[in-house]
């Protein structure tokens, strides 16, 4: 395997890790945490955009790494001939 192929993969899996690992917790995390003030809301408590960003931001970056893989590669390669 090519060193541009192996990053590619390497940085693939990268933003699929970035994606299951922080990501999907933190949703679920923001979710529940939803669920949870909606009934107190008028009680004075807020649900805060930071949690809500703590979870869109890994996943926006997880995604990108995972479909940009090959432009993150050429980027990083632009001075090695094959």
């Amino acid at each position: 395997m090519k060193p541009k192929q192996l990053a590619n993969v390497l940085i693939k899996i990268l933003g699929l890790s970035m994606f299951v690992h922080y990501s999907v917790p933190a949703l679920e995390s923001v979710v529940a945490l939803w669920r949870v003030s909606q009934p107190v809301r008028d009680y004075g408590t807020d649900f805060g955009w930071h949690y809500f960003l703590s979870g869109i931001i890994p996943f926006a970056i997880g995604i990108a790494f995972m479909f940009f893989s090959r432009p993150i590669t050429e980027l990083l390669f632009q001075n090695e001939t094959e």
